[in-house]
């Protein structure tokens, strides 16, 4: 099994952006746990961090016949891309969407997810421990 895990803005600022909302775990400690995770789990893992809508578009487009499942988290693009949302329907590789706070309790709009309607499940307000379990429904064929 091969696994992409996709994040997109401002998750390289993790334990320095909001930590009250994200925690204090850097985005190289979520790094190293998913690798680690996965290693543990013989499943061979891929990780992707952009500031940028069409670098995001793009990943997802080479994982076209690459890989086997799709973790991401859009960041602030899961309320406003449908560019992600389609590049996602075009591949047609099974995802999980991911998001570290409770965005179901945040924000009005933060409750808007245009990937969500693709996805084959969402993990919200888990911390990073929402990217392990995203692995797992993968990996299981949940």
């Amino acid at each position: 099994m091969k696994i992409l895990v996709i994040n997109g803005p401002n998750l390289n600022m993790l334990g320095i952006r909001e930590p009250d909302i994200y925690g204090r775990v850097t985005y190289t400690d979520l790094c190293d746990m998913i690798l680690e995770y996965a290693l543990n789990k013989n499943i061979e893992v891929e990780l992707y961090q952009s500031n940028h809508e069409g670098d995001l578009v793009d990943k997802i487009q080479e994982a076209y016949g690459k890989t086997d499942g799709i973790v991401i988290n859009p960041g602030a693009y899961t309320h406003t891309s449908v560019a992600i949302l389609d590049a996602l329907k075009a591949v047609a590789i099974p995802a999980v969407e991911v998001h570290i706070s409770d965005v179901d309790a945040r924000e009005e709009f933060r409750q808007i997810s245009y990937i969500r309607s693709y996805c084959k499940a969402t993990i919200s307000g888990r911390g990073v421990q929402g990217y392990l379990d995203a692995i797992d429904l993968l990996n299981n064929g949940d």
